[in-house]
């Protein structure tokens, strides 16, 4: 049942196996074992990214293929879903109607890229994506009439997803286990429940026939046109599937969030935090999202807090105070990052699963 449900891809290291299990059953269970908004925010943040970078990794690390566009996809899921429940109203229709167009949005634009730009060399697609992202988040600033601009959109979801909503009052008291009922509770489980789903399916897609065809074109491309792969198409199609995953997450972001902006979807540094997880994680595993953006995820909820902490320890000792002061928390996570690199160089899950 398991090894299907994985689609054969099995951890294949107990330690990663225990590491995926703890990660999962804290997330399942994050409302319950850490109640508290800044904890479940967290949670759910870490759900969002792990299908951001593992719909990323499908272009990098599965079919070799470097682009700098992901978080324009991502924006237009995101921007799809306020969109439709700004205008349509609130309810669950508009919410899919918006998802389902952002998606499909998304996947004609990274169509539209592939066929006109994958037939070069890889550093030329990379500039081309690079352009068409950075010519996207100006056009979403300054059409502040349908986008708000700089200062974004903020919408209602579903009563049914709102804090003001309340459940299980017949049952459990309006309460399980010191939690209450309510629908952020369920706003919780909407994005948990999405992204875990989206995140099999692609589990099952790298699995596949379409997944080990991608991964022979990464490793010689030459070799598999050769042997008769249309290797265009094949980089196309994983291209337009990677923009729709990537779409779908940012529409369960924007769910969790009842906002959107450019800071918050469309930025130049959540493009190089989502190359940051995937190189942690390890490429060409899906679980290395996984590791990657629960690593990178908590750093940057809680490094500031504990080096803050680590700073009061140490007041009174020449130089560590400054050291380890709170507003320096960037340069210990840039530090974090660099010994990540050298001594895991094939990520996390590559150096668990190669046992050395």
């Amino acid at each position: 049942m398991l090894r299907s449900l994985l689609s054969g891809d099995m951890p294949r290291s107990r330690i990663l196996a225990l590491i995926l299990a703890a990660i999962l059953i804290c997330l399942a269970l994050a409302p319950f074992l850490f109640p508290g908004v800044r904890t479940v925010d967290t949670a759910a943040r870490i759900c969002v990214f792990i299908l951001l970078v593992a719909s990323y990794d499908l272009l990098l690390g599965y079919g070799g293929i470097v682009s700098f566009a992901h978080t324009m996809f991502f924006g237009i899921g995101a921007y799809g879903v306020a969109l439709a429940l700004t205008h349509l109203g609130r309810g669950f229709g508009p919410i899919f109607v918006g998802a389902g167009a952002g998606a499909v949005m998304a996947a004609l634009l990274a169509l539209l890229i592939g066929l006109f730009s994958l037939r070069v060399r890889a550093i030329f697609f990379a500039m081309i994506t690079l352009a068409v992202a950075s010519a996207v988040a100006v056009l979403v600033s300054q059409m502040s009439g349908l986008t708000g601009g700089e200062d974004g959109l903020t919408f209602k979801l579903p009563r049914e997803l709102g804090p003001a909503f309340k459940f299980g009052k017949e049952v459990f008291d309006g309460k399980l286990f010191g939690v209450r009922l309510n629908g952020k509770l369920l706003a919780y489980y909407f994005v948990f429940t999405g992204a875990l789903v989206l995140f099999l399916m692609l589990l099952r897609v790298v699995n596949s026939p379409f997944g080990r065809v991608l991964v022979a074109i990464r490793e010689n491309d030459f070799r598999a046109e050769a042997i008769g792969y249309r290797v265009v198409y094949y980089r196309v199609a994983a291209t337009c599937l990677s923009a729709a995953v990537a779409a779908l997450a940012g529409s369960l972001y924007a769910v969790w969030l009842r906002y959107v902006g450019p800071e918050t979807t469309l930025s130049m540094e959540l493009m190089i935090d989502i190359l940051l997880m995937v190189v942690i994680g390890g490429m060409g595993t899906m679980y290395g999202a996984v590791i990657g953006a629960t690593l990178f995820v908590l750093a940057q909820n809680y490094l500031q807090a504990l080096m803050g902490a680590a700073s009061g320890l140490v007041e009174g000792v020449p130089v560590l105070p400054e050291l380890l002061s709170a507003d320096r928390w960037l340069l210990w996570l840039g530090v974090l990052f660099i010994l990540s690199v050298y001594f895991f160089p094939t990520g996390v899950v590559g150096r668990l699963r190669s046992g050395k």
